[in-house]
């Protein structure tokens, strides 16, 4: 592979389809939670019944101008609704509702770490239904399938980016981009595994340094980050070789299986006059005013980018501030940290550190915890005071996380308070000193690195509660006479 990418360059554009987080569908009233149990959240408009009308979702482009502002885009003062024909099973219509040439997000673009990644445009439309597939194939057996409408009518964003990507780096980071700032606008909940957020991936192959496109594939049913990186090494592959045996690539749709992974021809790829577009007679155009835009954009919360930079002003390395903002519980969970006046630097090297190596093996988010945020400022607090040590302050997060213990009282419970007191101390480290002639030799010897061993046996026989400055200061007084 390394030598075909030598010799030619990918070109990836992607289509991702965002499920807004409304109550109710777009153009009906039923309601749009998940894992419901099949064909029960149906209605007139979802059944396309004689006689039903759509009705359309306010919601839904108050979502669409708010995910359009905060993806740079156009809001435009009008925007349709059209008819996008086609047949299956699971559209008892036999044809979508989407927008084609008046969408509600006109333009756009995402910066990701090294470049910007156009938006052609965002539109709203609403998703199709679900085939469940079973029983056995063949001449003696008995395959069928069975439809679920659950999720048809559901609200969907369709974000179409430009074709400016060149690697499976960039897209994945692309949407991982995207996910995040839909979810902090509050417009999607990103979840893959649920279906919520989905990818069409456009890829083509070109010689290095041609500027004309090659023929492009779609590959759909990319439902992971990681399906997405393998479903575009793969293809980029299959279609290099069909190239270097003197073939050439078809335009076609693609699905892409994640257990085999590799990908297998859909369909010929429709164009636009394939879905024979038209206006969709039975709902009027959207007139989008100034002031409605303005009154979204003033419920804009914090996006991902700004919160970055605010994090880095606090005194967090770009990298701390980016796995902070990448998680956006724990994002939240740090503001109200910073709020009641924890260090920045501190709170993110527990959350980071400890707290975060403690979620991951419980399985469970911050917010599920038994760590409150007050909890935890007085576990900082004394921290910062000096009435404990770094050390112990690391062993009681993992109490407090367990228990929810407070964490004064665990202190005083446990007895682990930090030894401040000169006259405590002396007696340890001269004990230790003489009990060390050796080590002492060699340190006086210019072997200045065993000054650890001594600190080491001291915080040992103080279990860690020994101030480290004063311990450090009578350490080196003894040795020094």
């Amino acid at each position: 592979m390394s030598d075909y990418k030598d010799k030619y360059e990918m070109v990836i554009g992607l289509e991702v389809h965002a499920q807004l987080k409304t109550q109710t569908k777009i153009f009906g009233r039923e309601g749009c939670e998940f894992g419901r149990e099949p064909n029960t959240e149906t209605g007139t408009v979802t059944m396309a019944l004689p006689g039903a009308l759509p009705v359309l979702n306010k919601e839904c482009i108050n979502m669409g101008i708010l995910a359009g502002l905060a993806l740079n885009s156009k809001i435009p003062s009008r925007c349709k609704f059209d008819r996008k024909q086609y047949f299956y099973p699971d559209l008892p219509k036999g044809y979508q509702i989407s927008q084609y040439d008046e969408p509600i997000c006109q333009g756009g673009w995402v910066q990701i770490s090294n470049k910007k990644i156009g938006i052609t445009r965002a539109h709203l439309e609403e998703d199709a239904g679900k085939l469940v597939h079973a029983g056995a194939s063949g001449l003696y057996g008995s395959a069928y399938s069975l439809v679920d409408l659950n999720r048809a009518g559901t609200p969907l964003l369709e974000i179409v980016s430009e074709p400016d990507m060149r690697s499976s780096e960039e897209a994945r980071e692309y949407v991982e981009k995207l996910r995040n700032i839909l979810k902090y606008i509050g417009v999607c909940d990103g979840n893959l595994e649920e279906g919520s957020m989905r990818a069409d991936c456009n890829i083509s192959i070109r010689p290095i340094g041609q500027k004309e496109f090659g023929t492009r594939a779609e590959i759909k049913n990319v439902n992971s980050f990681r399906s997405l990186v393998r479903a575009i090494e793969y293809e980029f592959i299959r279609q290099a070789e069909i190239i270097e045996e003197g073939g050439k690539v078809i335009q076609e749709t693609r699905l892409w299986d994640d257990n085999s992974g590799t990908t297998s021809s859909m369909r010929g790829k429709e164009d636009a006059h394939d879905y024979r577009y038209f206006p969709e007679p039975d709902l009027m155009p959207v007139e989008i005013s100034q002031e409605w835009i303005d009154s979204v954009k003033a419920k804009m919360p914090e996006l991902p980018d700004e919160k970055v930079e605010r994090y880095i002003k606090s005194g967090l390395s770009e990298y701390d501030a980016n796995v902070l903002v990448n998680q956006i519980d724990m994002a939240m969970y740090f503001d109200e940290l910073l709020k009641k006046g924890a260090d920045a630097k501190t709170a993110s090297n527990f959350l980071m550190g400890e707290v975060a190596a403690f979620l991951k093996e419980e399985k469970i988010t911050i917010n599920e915890s038994k760590l409150t945020v007050d909890n935890f400022v007085k576990l900082l607090d004394l921290l910062k005071k000096g009435t404990i040590s770094n050390n112990i302050a690391k062993g009681l997060v993992i109490d407090i996380l367990n228990t929810g213990k407070d964490a004064q009282a665990l202190v005083e419970e446990k007895g682990l308070s930090v030894i401040s007191d000169e006259s405590s101390i002396l007696p340890i480290v001269q004990k230790i000193v003489q009990s060390n002639p050796e080590q002492v030799a060699a340190y006086k010897g210019g072997k200045d690195k065993l000054f650890g061993f001594f600190v080491g046996q001291a915080m040992k026989e103080t279990k860690g509660r020994a101030n480290p400055q004063l311990l450090n200061k009578l350490l080196k007084q003894e040795l020094d006479k």
